[in-house]
């Protein structure tokens, strides 16, 4: 599996993007999964409710069997083992994404982010490149936090 992950990734750079749209969406979503773990591991751990509500997220949002989940998750892992920044991942998405896909992407980071229930100085950090990386207004990273933690 971690060579499929390997020349998947090395025939995105060599190729750039393909015209097949489920592999568009397949890289956003291992590059949206990878961006849910460097979230979940910025502050040094990684708990299990972490890993819990990465599951779920992934799960609920693009509508994915376990053992999908488990294959995006070896994906990312695999992938922010490899880089060197974030660059990558976000640019992944701003290439192929809508706005309103971004901002459903740093809801799902904001969740992760308050997974403990509180906001560390470097899940702040981290959300703010992120929004930066990814395009995103204050206003918009605010409203989306706001999404996240008064829900309706």
């Amino acid at each position: 599996m971690i060579d499929f992950i390997r020349d998947f990734f090395n025939k995105i750079s060599e190729q750039g993007f393909s015209d097949n749209e489920q592999e568009k969406f397949q890289q956003i979503r291992i590059a949206t999964c990878a961006l849910l773990l460097e979230m979940a591991t910025i502050d040094g751990e990684f708990s299990e409710a972490e890993k819990t509500n990465i599951i779920n997220i992934l799960k609920r949002e693009y509508e994915l069997s376990e053992e999908d989940v488990d294959f995006l998750i070896h994906a990312a892992t695999e992938q922010l083992e490899g880089s060197i920044d974030l660059w990558r991942f976000t640019n992944l998405i701003n290439q192929h994404s809508s706005m309103e896909q971004k901002l459903q992407i740093i809801e799902m980071v904001w969740q992760i982010a308050y997974t403990d229930g509180k906001l560390d100085q470097h899940e702040d950090y981290l959300v703010h490149k992120l929004a930066t990386l990814l395009r995103l207004t204050h206003h918009e990273l605010i409203q989306a936090k706001l999404k996240v933690i008064l829900p309706r």
